[in-house]
């Protein structure tokens, strides 16, 4: 990574993943809009963000805990890292909703992972996602194809970030229903439907 560049936040990773321009449009033209969703990923991290670490059964629970690589140039904040009796860090991950069918959640839980490692000079072979919608943790074993789509949506964002341009809208325009951006992003396809509906209105008024 260039030197002069600014650090990518991990949160970037996850945005990346689902979608390249998505994350161009929040991290790099800092544009934002609330939905449902979002909002309830706010309440979610709340009690993260109030930081704080505490031991039980052996086991470190540090919440909050910042993060940072200067291999891939990245720095943020995990939910929460459990540290084993041996040193070993687990990252946990919270999310709104359930386990999804795209990857993007388990490539922002392996960046901090592979801060982790950087920083305390130990593997961490997995970490867990836990879904609010389920209360459940969801296992995440840290393999080689998971660190190579992470390592790739990382070198995306310094490409993106460098060259200061934004990539053009995703083609997988299903991922568009559920983010708060799609106002902003695509404001002709929002747009299409109000003016079919007053296109009909109007041939009725007429008729």
């Amino acid at each position: 990574m260039p030197a002069e560049m600014e650090p990518i936040p991990l949160s970037a990773v996850q945005h990346a993943v689902y979608c390249l321009r998505q994350a161009a449009l929040i991290h790099l033209e800092r544009l934002w809009a609330e939905n449902r969703f979002t909002a309830e990923g706010t309440v979610l991290h709340a009690v993260a963000d109030k930081g704080g670490s505490r031991k039980a059964r052996g086991v470190r629970r540090v919440l909050s805990l910042h993060l940072g690589s200067q291999r891939l140039n990245l720095v943020g904040v995990a939910d929460l890292v459990e540290f084993a009796p041996d040193g070993r860090a687990f990252p946990v991950e919270y999310k709104r909703g359930k386990p999804k069918l795209h990857r993007a959640d388990e490539a922002q839980l392996c960046a901090q992972a592979l801060c982790l490692e950087e920083m305390t000079g130990r593997p961490v072979p997995e970490g867990a996602l836990y879904y609010a919608q389920t209360k459940r943790r969801v296992t995440v074993p840290f393999d080689e194809g998971l660190r190579a789509l992470t390592e790739a949506a990382v070198v995306e964002l310094a490409r993106v970030f460098s060259s200061q341009e934004t990539p053009s809208p995703t083609a997988q325009k299903s991922r568009c229903r559920a983010c708060s951006l799609v106002d902003l992003c695509r404001p002709d396809a929002c747009a299409r439907p109000a003016r079919a509906w007053c296109d009909r209105m109007i041939v009725k008024a007429l008729e």
